[in-house]
């Protein structure tokens, strides 16, 4: 019902009123592009009018106007990045097809996004999970370990990488804890290793990470 009524609410009046700014809304988070500082703060003033008249309210904390720094845009400014639906937009340093290094206002998964994801993975117990095969694992987790890195992978995936070593790392304590001879973790690494080259697809995170360890 609020998604319905946010359509009418806000979808609606910005395509009637602001038909020149582009957006995007999920639920009740929306991001609205400006070409101007001074446009910025009219449609800001305009949408806090429109709020107030369908009894609603800005997120105080939330609503903000973000400078999209880049090689071209490169004033000082109160706020330069957001986050949208698990990723952080802000500048970032990108290479071209050429080598040459540039600034670009580009998304890459948030920190809030990967200390959830955290949370979930230690939830698991995995190194604890010492009565289930290294399939039986791998079946357990493939499905939402694979919806992340398809999510969160779409861009600049390499910043997910680390997170999914954080798995292998919990993969070769279940190692040390069920087979007594591969205690000592470095046997416990090589021979995690070694199943990743005979079964690179056991683990989704595995054609990420080629079996890498952050421990």
């Amino acid at each position: 019902m609020a998604n319905l009524f946010l359509h009418y609410a806000f979808d609606m009046w910005m395509a009637r009123e602001l038909p020149a700014v582009w957006f995007e809304r999920y639920a009740d988070d929306a991001v609205l592009h400006c070409v101007t500082e001074r446009q910025a703060r009219e449609v800001l003033a305009a949408l806090a009018d429109r709020m107030a008249e369908v009894g609603l309210q800005l997120h105080p904390a939330k609503t903000r106007i973000v400078y999209c720094r880049d090689d071209e845009r490169r004033r000082s400014f109160e706020h330069t990045e957001f986050t949208f639906l698990g990723y952080t937009f802000r500048a970032r340093l990108n290479r071209s097809r050429t080598g040459r290094k540039f600034l670009s206002f580009t998304p890459a998964v948030s920190k809030d996004a990967l200390k959830k994801m955290g949370r979930e993975v230690r939830s698991w117990h995995l190194h604890t999970r010492s009565e289930l095969s290294f399939h039986e694992l791998a079946r357990r987790i493939n499905p939402v370990v694979a919806g992340w890195i398809n999510y969160y992978g779409r861009f600049r995936p390499w910043e997910l990488y680390p997170f999914l070593m954080r798995i292998n790392a919990y993969l070769v304590r279940w190692i040390r804890q069920k087979y007594k001879r591969l205690a000592a973790k470095r046997k416990a690494i090589a021979k995690m290793q070694e199943i990743a080259q005979r079964y690179p697809r056991m683990f989704a995170h595995w054609r990420c990470t080629t079996a890498s360890v952050a421990i």
